[in-house]
């Protein structure tokens, strides 16, 4: 009954919302330039070459964000007031809402503490609100008063460049500016102290150069970045200046952010307020635990006792499961790879992932989650689904459930590496994808379909990786931010 709902709704929302336009007053018209080139002929068409066509669509943007109607306010915590403490304000930028859940626990419990030095008040936004122009008004007024504004993952040209002016004109009196892995004209807003990255992309820039070498030294460019964040930190505490110290701290900031759960994240806000709002210092900082680090890359399973690094582990753990029926010990079940983003796991906004798996699972399919902390899949995929011995598959197909490109996710691609690993695999490779532009209920009833910054990232690219049958299969609560499973995968399953 609810797979019947989710059928028809679109088919009369669209219809009432398409009255809805008609009648109301056009708004401007946003422009999308689509360009694709097709690899079979449509029936009925000339045949012939490839037929390639460019679109230009004027679209009207509806409420909200273009396409969404979702709100800040669902992300913002207010402590109650105490005259003895100070208050700290932080505003946060992401591409998803995955942090939602996790940052609002996290300063919920900060707030909860009787021992608390601080009144933390935050404040969070999707990138893609920030079209609209109330919306934008509001994020430049929470800025004026805030202590800390922290960012991550903002790739979209048009976005950056706004957060980039809203963020500038605050910058001077903001305590703290945190961006991590975003456009460089983002992350040149870094100010922690004495460090910032104002000269990012420069050959003068220490970081440039710190990273160019772990880039000449290593096939992995990912995977040295992360190695630097779990190393660099033990170096720069035994270095006495105050700069050392800022970049210490910059790069612990980092971690606690990738480690994503309540606990990281309450401690991110209490080392960044002790050590740079000017009350909070002066009275001598507030205490902090070390990140929680997780693995950078390996297997999940959402019933498993551990994070794996061994594919070995793993397959030895799921053999001896009590839980698994006798289709799931049938030596000849088929097997699938799930690509997965760690950060959705290590801030427990798992739900959509821990569908797929009990899904597949019930229907007899084997299943081994992969997963990476940066944005190149490629060697997780030979690491833990290619047999080290035979180099032949462990598994029957692949799915990925993070929608993005199999290299680059929404930042730079590099289609060839990503092809040349799937090669490897040479197994059906499926990119299914969850709803990052609009809620559940937008999507249905918009008689566009999916937001065309998501067809173009989450369709468009991982269709150059080799990806095909691209499907939604998760949604997400406009009020909680959390992901739920709207849609079968059962398909990719032999009969």
């Amino acid at each position: 009954m609810a797979s019947s709902s989710l059928v028809s709704t679109p088919f009369a929302g669209a219809a009432a919302a398409q009255k809805r336009l008609l009648s109301a007053p056009a708004p401007a018209p946003h422009s999308f330039l689509l360009s694709s080139a097709r690899r079979h002929t449509p029936s009925g068409a000339r045949r012939g070459g490839a037929a390639t066509s460019t679109i230009r669509c004027a679209v009207a943007g509806a409420g909200n964000g273009l396409f969404t109607q979702t709100k800040p306010e669902v992300r913002r915590v207010v402590p109650g007031p105490d005259p003895r403490l100070p208050r700290v304000k932080v505003v946060y930028v992401v591409l998803e809402a995955q942090y939602q859940s996790s940052v609002t626990a996290a300063v919920q419990q900060l707030n909860a503490d009787p021992r608390r030095a601080a009144a933390f008040e935050v404040v969070g936004y999707l990138v893609e609100e920030l079209r609209d122009e109330d919306t934008y008004r509001t994020f430049r007024a929470d800025l004026a008063d805030a202590n800390v504004f922290i960012g991550s993952l903002i790739f979209v040209e048009e976005l950056a460049l706004r957060v980039r002016d809203a963020v500038q004109e605050a910058r001077d009196r903001l305590d703290a500016v945190l961006v991590f892995p975003s456009m460089p004209e983002v992350m040149r807003l870094n100010k922690l102290g004495s460090f910032s990255m104002s000269q990012l992309g420069q050959s003068k820039s220490p970081f440039f150069q710190l990273f160019k070498r772990n880039k000449a030294s290593s096939s992995n460019f990912a995977d040295s970045m992360l190695k630097l964040v779990r190393t660099l930190p033990k170096v720069l505490k035994y270095l006495p200046s105050d700069k050392a110290q800022d970049a210490r701290l910059y790069i612990l900031s980092l971690q606690f952010w990738l480690g994503g759960s309540p606990d990281n994240l309450q401690n991110l806000f209490k080392m960044v307020a002790g050590s740079y709002v000017p009350a909070l210092r002066a009275a001598g900082g507030i205490a902090y635990d070390d990140p929680v680090l997780y693995l950078d890359a390996g297997i999940w399973h959402p019933l498993a006792p551990q994070m794996y690094e061994d594919v070995k582990e793993y397959l030895n753990w799921y053999g001896t499961r009590r839980d698994a029926g006798d289709r799931l010990r049938d030596p000849d079940a088929p097997v699938i790879g799930l690509v997965l983003q760690r950060s959705h796991i290590v801030t427990g906004d798992d739900a959509h992932y821990v569908a797929v798996i009990m899904e597949l699972e019930a229907k007899g399919a084997k299943v081994i989650p992969i997963f990476a902390g940066g944005l190149d899949f490629s060697g997780p995929t030979q690491r833990y689904l290619v047999d080290p011995v035979t180099g032949r598959p462990f598994v029957n197909a692949v799915v990925s459930l993070t929608g993005f490109a199999l290299v680059g996710g929404p930042a730079r691609q590099d289609h060839p590496k990503a092809i040349a690993a799937l090669q490897k695999l040479d197994v059906p490779y499926i990119v299914a994808l969850p709803l990052v532009f609009q809620t559940t209920e937008e999507w249905l009833n918009s008689t566009l379909g999916l937001h065309p910054i998501q067809v173009a990232l989450q369709v468009a690219l991982p269709e150059l990786d080799g990806g095909m049958e691209p499907i939604v299969f998760a949604g997400r609560d406009p009020r909680t931010g959390k992901p739920f499973f709207i849609s079968s995968l059962l398909h990719i399953l032999p009969d």
